[in-house]
């Protein structure tokens, strides 16, 4: 075992860049696994493994897997190729999608054609057919269990960013006449327009986050060339006025070719402004890999050293600027399965 990997947060790091977790047939799951239609893992199936107060989300395969999942005596434990990686690990649930999170995806078919997105790649039967209707039920059956603390909502944008924020608001309305002001429900839509920002948060929404994806402006161009990088900007900067500085965050990928001056330069003006970033490795799998390579070329894996470089980085830019991915009681800080989180991994 290599000797950076003797970190607990460098090994979260390691899971975070590498391949799947193999399961064998002999392994009895305490929580049958979940299938993401959003976010690095969309597509796949996949547990949460949790260790030493950290967690990740990850995909598995009964054939093959750079870790593989044991079962032991004392629960789990997980190796690397074939070697002893975490001696004990724990599966934990998910509610819908994050642990302790109903946090739904509300279209998966979009308009645009962000090269990384695998949302709208996703097969009919995969993608569940949910209605804002039904999304609205499963979070009040999901409610009812112990686990449940908060709601959370992102989406691709169907037809106009006009009509997805209309369901997010509808969904937002409903769940906040059934549940009452105590719970936290978080958005991640895409607007083209500053009201519907205020109208997510007069429905009731708590946080808000909206993604710049790169700071990369050639890169943009490349694989969001349809979006507009100073809107986001400027749309991000309004929402900070309206939920709150610390309540508003956007993921930076990392692993498109960007320079870490480039990502660091992304994070300080976010936190200029009052933004958490969210440093998101890039997951590259078969849904998204051509889209990719056709307009960045090949792209070379993420390393662990590099994604706990950054964001123990980010992590002394955000108290530079006053800021914490501790105040997000929704979506992507809170949950931390897909990221290095600062001030929760390190």
């Amino acid at each position: 075992m290599e000797a950076g990997l003797k970190d607990i947060a460098a090994k979260k790091a390691k899971l975070l860049t590498s391949g799947a977790v193999k399961l064998s047939s002999k392994v009895r799951l305490p929580f049958a696994p979940s299938r993401s239609t959003a976010g690095p893992g969309a597509g796949t199936v996949g547990i949460v493994i949790a260790f030493g107060g950290h967690r990740v989300k990850k995909a598995i395969s009964m054939e093959k897997g750079e870790f593989e999942l044991l079962e032991t005596e004392k629960g789990y434990s997980l190796t690397y190729h074939d070697q002893p990686f975490l001696e004990t690990v724990e599966i934990q649930p998910t509610l819908f999608h994050a642990p302790e999170q109903a946090f739904f995806n509300v279209e998966t078919e979009c308009i645009y054609d962000c090269k990384f997105c695998t949302s709208r790649k996703l097969e009919k039967k995969i993608t569940k057919d949910l209605t804002p209707e039904k999304i609205v039920k499963m979070i009040l059956d999901s409610s009812k269990r112990p686990d449940f603390k908060a709601v959370a909502l992102t989406s691709a944008v169907v037809k106009s960013p006009g009509i997805t924020v209309d369901k997010m608001v509808y969904i937002v309305t409903e769940v906040r006449k059934a549940l009452g002001q105590d719970i936290p429900i978080g958005v991640e839509p895409y607007v083209d327009s500053i009201e519907q920002i205020d109208r997510l948060k007069q429905a009731g929404a708590n946080e808000f986050k909206m993604n710049l994806e790169t700071f990369d402006q050639d890169i943009f161009r490349k694989v969001c060339g349809e979006l507009d990088l100073e809107w986001i900007m400027k749309a991000l900067a309004h929402a900070v006025q309206v939920f709150g500085k610390g309540k508003v965050c956007s993921n930076i990928i990392i692993g498109m070719g960007e320079s870490d001056e480039n990502a660091l330069a992304g994070m300080k003006a976010l936190s200029a402004i009052g933004v958490v970033a969210t440093l998101r490795p890039l997951r590259v799998n078969d849904l998204n890999r051509h889209s990719l390579e056709e307009v960045l070329g090949k792209l070379e894996p993420i390393r662990e050293e590099r994604l706990i470089r950054l964001a123990k980085e980010q992590k002394r830019i955000l108290e530079k600027y006053q800021l914490s991915t501790l105040t997000f009681q929704t979506m992507c800080h809170s949950c931390g399965c897909c990221d290095i989180v600062p001030f929760r991994d390190i």
